[in-house]
């Protein structure tokens, strides 16, 4: 049986259900607003759904399981590596889909004249599917081995117990630290990281000599179109931004117990990082609400058609207004 929650948990689990609470119907919103809005049907758009469908996950899935984690019930090896295992799952997924948003913005300023013939919805559907299978793939790694079932039964066959395998469920006691820091994080997640910053790099300094040679675009003002383009792609590379400030600590932390496994890590600061791995879930609506016209627009729209009891005209001919642009 568990040991009785304490203060400190109680603490930690009410945190928990509060960012749950901001970032499942956030990200609902994210993926409503999508679907009922012509303006944001493209293929950035697309991805920008599928990251929300991610974080949608961490608020309803990760976040419960987390808790279970951190009460520490005992159950089965493998029972536990499940419950720990989505999480690794969504984060890569939400790091590849910030990965076709850039690559996706990167194409719009390159050759914006060829994008819509190269980018299609079919492609962009085909992509979101193939980040969601390496995600599995990169996120159930654990699963398949790469654990630590046998470092924990050689241990149980020192101290000379032959009992059934049942474990007190924690995070670090099934999943082996070298996965987390030697392939997750140094092959999944700080690459991707690095090239995504690379390709906003480059798309701002595209942007700025397109805006200085007013050169010809698909759009008849090239000054609007690449003003459009500088205002998207500065609100995503925040998106980016505040993925990277949220999940590199805890990463950090990783490191610390491998590389350093004398040295203590005060319990607060992984609480701290655990908080901020998961309220970044909650942070992309927010930016999609204040630095996107169309998204905002499209939650104006929502609030006052289904939550305000009436049909907002005005939102609805700005919307398809924006449509044609």
């Amino acid at each position: 049986m568990a040991h009785p929650i304490s203060a400190f948990q109680a603490a930690y689990i009410s945190i928990e259900v509060l960012i749950a609470l901001v970032s499942v119907p956030g990200n609902i919103l994210v993926i409503w607003a999508v679907k009922m809005n012509q303006a944001l049907r493209d293929a950035t758009f697309c991805f920008i759904v599928s990251l929300a469908v991610a974080d949608v996950a961490v608020g309803a899935l990760v976040i419960p399981l987390a808790i279970i984690i951190n009460i520490g019930p005992q159950m089965e090896f493998y029972t536990c590596l499940m419950v720990a295992c989505p999480v690794l799952i969504l984060t890569e997924s939400s790091i590849l889909a910030l990965l076709a948003i850039a690559v996706d913005r990167y194409l719009r300023v390159k050759i914006p004249v060829r994008y819509k013939s190269m980018v299609t919805p079919r492609r962009a559907a085909m992509a979101i599917a193939c980040c969601w299978m390496v995600s599995f793939l990169v996120g159930l790694t654990p699963m398949f081995g790469w654990n630590n079932l046998n470092k924990m039964r050689r241990t149980q066959e020192l101290n000379g117990s032959h009992t059934e395998f049942i474990i007190t469920c924690q995070f670090e006691t099934v999943i082996s630290m070298e996965y987390m820091v030697y392939f997750n994080f140094f092959v999944w997640v700080l690459p991707p990281l690095l090239l995504m910053l690379l390709i906003y790099l480059e798309v701002f300094n595209l942007i700025r000599k397109q805006l200085n040679k007013k050169v010809s675009s698909s759009s008849n003002d090239p000054q609007k179109y690449y003003g459009k383009e500088l205002k998207i792609a500065k609100s995503l590379a925040l998106v980016l931004f505040l993925f990277a400030l949220s999940w590199l600590p805890l990463h950090v932390l990783n490191c610390i117990t491998l590389f350093c496994p004398s040295c203590q890590t005060p319990h607060i600061l992984t609480y701290i990082a655990i908080f901020l791995t998961h309220g970044n879930s909650a942070m992309n609506p927010i930016v999609y609400a204040f630095r996107i016209k169309k998204f905002r627009t499209a939650f104006l729209q929502i609030w006052n058609q289904y939550f305000c009891c009436k049909t907002n005209k005005n939102a609805t001919s700005t919307t398809t207004a924006e449509a044609g642009n």
